[in-house]
């Protein structure tokens, strides 16, 4: 318990020391979709992943303490690794086909906290879901949670120069409807959803 309330110390003083600042005043970001956020139970939220900073954003703008599963190479890159592990991040090693990364995820969701997922396991130079893996909706249906559909515009062409003059995009996170989880893990079903959550996103992304 004590460490529970620790975490989620450090995960709001970041969140407001330094995400916000960068979040807000560089990037303009704007949330859409706020009241379709659950505030209670513990969810898995589904996005698309274009940039390094795709956790902290997500994680500042939802408002919710959750805990992404990020590349082990990322906790070795200075601030960037400090960021994503004071805010809950975890190491993947193997993606969520790992046993580990599933009971970590697992243990994580049955303590009240959120997880981050990003569908497609990589980012996409497009910005979009292009090949989602079934992960997600094989967790929701281990653990029975709402699966919440995220879109975060424009986080894959975050910097662009002109006259070496950088320019900074505009952010917009859009939260869709949650999705409920399977009644099954066959794969069918499991595919099923998962190319539901796909076009439920790409379709926020517009």
């Amino acid at each position: 318990m004590k460490n529970h309330t620790v975490q989620k110390l450090i995960y709001e003083l970041v969140s407001k020391l330094f995400v916000l600042p960068i979040y807000k005043f560089v990037f303009k970001g704007q949330l859409i979709g706020r009241g379709n956020i659950p505030q209670k139970d513990s969810f898995i939220m589904v996005s698309n992943h274009g940039s390094l900073l795709d956790p902290p954003l997500l994680g500042h703008a939802l408002g919710r303490n959750i805990s992404f599963m990020a590349k082990a190479e990322l906790f070795k890159i200075p601030f960037l690794g400090f960021i994503i592990k004071a805010c809950g991040a975890y190491p993947v090693k193997r993606g969520i086909a790992d046993k580990n990364t599933i009971k970590t995820a697992c243990k994580k969701l049955s303590n009240d906290n959120c997880i981050g997922i990003f569908i497609d396991g990589t980012r996409q130079k497009n910005g979009r879901v292009n090949k989602p893996k079934q992960g997600a909706a094989l967790l929701a249906f281990k653990n029975q949670k709402l699966l919440l559909p995220v879109a975060i515009v424009n986080s894959h062409r975050l910097v662009r120069f002109k006259f070496f003059f950088p320019l900074f995009s505009k952010i917009v996170i859009k939260v869709g409807k949650p999705v409920q989880p399977p009644q099954s893990s066959s794969r069918d079903e499991l595919n099923l959803l998962t190319m539901h959550l796909k076009d439920e996103i790409n379709n926020l992304i517009g």
